[in-house]
């Protein structure tokens, strides 16, 4: 497809993923009140366990609005994933075959458990990771984080582990409409499983090694659980190619 074509298809479908996220972000609004509460609950948590005065503040005028306006756009995002998670493989793989339509309902049929299990994981991770960072707050004082800055920590680590756990869904995708090789991805698995440690330390700022240990396991197991159905899909293309020649 020429270079012009690309962004044609790119702005396409962004447009269209952004229809899905303003359609889902007006109910996300009417949702923001107990929306606030359960992203509140690990700081609350965190204050109970600590004896601390821990809590959100708004610090400018238009900080309630600015930060509705994000905690609707952020339950959108959840909300609508099988609608953008679409728009990402049409766009990945546009022209599609009737056979590549399937694999484009297979991929989303696939994504979307997987990332609501990547968000899962990132709310279980997300109150050790509040609970040890306010725990540096020094007796005495008081944790005042303000509302916008709270907000984006939690949606970066919850819609980064949701990304995660869907990106061996897209590799496989990739290996099935012929973009891909397992070789390929059979060749870079160290590198994958290093990245897998390296995002895990960071999203889990814990002492402990085993939190780490337990947020890498499953994307790695995901990633070769991915090499695997690649290299069963290529032997079988294979196997139909040498069949075709013959």
């Amino acid at each position: 497809m020429p270079l012009r074509e690309h962004l044609l298809e790119l702005r396409k479908r962004l447009f269209l993923a952004a229809c899905g996220l303003v359609v889902g972000a007006i109910g996300g609004w009417f949702l923001y009140a107990p929306l606030l509460e359960v992203l509140r609950r690990p700081l609350d948590l965190a204050a109970s366990a600590q004896g601390k005065q821990i809590s959100l503040n708004f610090t400018a005028l238009g900080s309630p609005l600015d930060m509705q306006i994000k905690a609707a756009l952020f339950l959108a995002a959840i909300v609508t994933a099988p609608w953008w998670l679409y728009q990402l493989w049409a766009f990945v793989t546009p022209g599609l075959t009737r056979r590549e339509r399937v694999y484009a309902y297979g991929f989303v049929g696939a994504s979307v458990p997987l990332f609501c299990a990547g968000l899962l994981l990132a709310w279980w991770v997300l109150p050790h990771a509040v609970d040890l960072l306010t725990d540096f707050i020094p007796q005495g004082a008081s944790g005042l984080f303000t509302a916008q800055e709270y907000l984006t920590f939690v949606m970066r680590l919850l819609l980064a582990f949701g990304l995660a756990f869907v990106l061996p869904v897209l590799l496989v995708g990739l290996n099935l409409v012929g973009v891909l090789r397992h070789e390929t991805l059979a060749k870079g698995w160290r590198w994958a499983v290093l990245i897998a440690f390296v995002f895990a330390a960071i999203m889990t700022p814990t002492p402990d090694p085993w939190t780490m240990i337990l947020v890498a396991t499953p994307i790695c197991a995901l990633y070769f659980g991915a090499l695997g159905v690649a290299a069963l899909h290529d032997r079988r293309v294979d196997r139909r190619r040498v069949a075709a020649a013959a």
